[in-house]
């Protein structure tokens, strides 16, 4: 039940209380909200304040109004952000490839640093499906790339914090493209998987510091496999299908 209404900027404080139930999971994509004149009441507002909150949060990616169906609860900030990391690697393409790895390089370390503290059982399990998938892929790329990007993944949902995996979510998938054409290049799939490897040992042990050193050592050898394939001009065809 959502608390009766008195401000001047109405639809404001609607958003805020729906936004407030999202984030408490109280609120999941997929889930219907009541009918425009239900909220009215529930609210003690007018119709219109529900009609341009509902816009407001339809404009966020949280609500989307499917006629005769009603007002349902959908997650496209991934999608949203993505976007806007592609237009920054379509007009940016020099410094939007190197600014994508430098937050990797920040953040990913520290991403399986907690994974190694918080890792379930079960989703060592699946870590582990997936190293085995990649071992027995490294001549498929576009096999090897969805189990690649599923571990990375995985490994952001692992470190329990569910912000982080809002953040990676569409970083996970923009690198895609990227990760096929350095895939293409003398030896990318083997060099990945052998850092994959020791990111699992780390996780397996339980150790964070163990799990931060082979992600660092990770990303310096993305950097390294991005500089050849760079050379060899794998990525040019990356920067004009990113808006795709």
């Amino acid at each position: 039940m959502y608390t009766p209404i008195r401000s001047e900027r109405l639809f404001q404080d609607i958003v805020r209380q729906i936004e407030e139930r999202i984030l408490r999971g109280e609120l999941c994509p997929g889930d219907r909200l009541p009918t425009e004149r239900e909220l009215a009441v529930q609210f003690g507002v007018s119709r219109t304040a529900v009609r341009e909150a509902a816009r407001a949060l339809a404009q966020k990616g949280l609500l989307e109004m499917r006629p005769g169906r009603g007002t349902f609860i959908v997650d496209q900030t991934s999608r949203m952000a993505r976007e806007t990391l592609s237009l920054l690697l379509r007009y940016r393409p020099a410094n939007g490839l190197h600014e994508l790895l430098e937050v990797r390089e920040l953040f990913e370390p520290e991403i399986a640093a907690l994974a190694a503290e918080r890792v379930t059982s079960e989703e060592l399990e699946a870590l582990q499906r997936l190293v085995a998938h990649m071992d027995r892929s490294l001549s498929d790329i576009e096999s090897f790339v969805a189990a690649d990007d599923d571990f990375h993944r995985l490994l952001v949902q692992s470190s329990g914090n569910s912000l982080m995996v809002r953040v990676f979510e569409p970083i996970v998938d923009l690198l895609r493209e990227q990760r096929i054409r350095v895939g293409y290049t003398p030896d990318g799939p083997r060099h990945g998987q052998f850092h994959h490897r020791h990111i699992l040992a780390a996780l397996l042990e339980r150790s964070a510091e163990g799990a931060r050193a082979a992600m660092r050592a990770h990303l310096m050898q993305v950097r390294r496999d991005i500089a050849v394939a760079a050379a060899e001009g794998q990525l040019a065809a990356v920067v004009g299908e990113q808006g795709g």
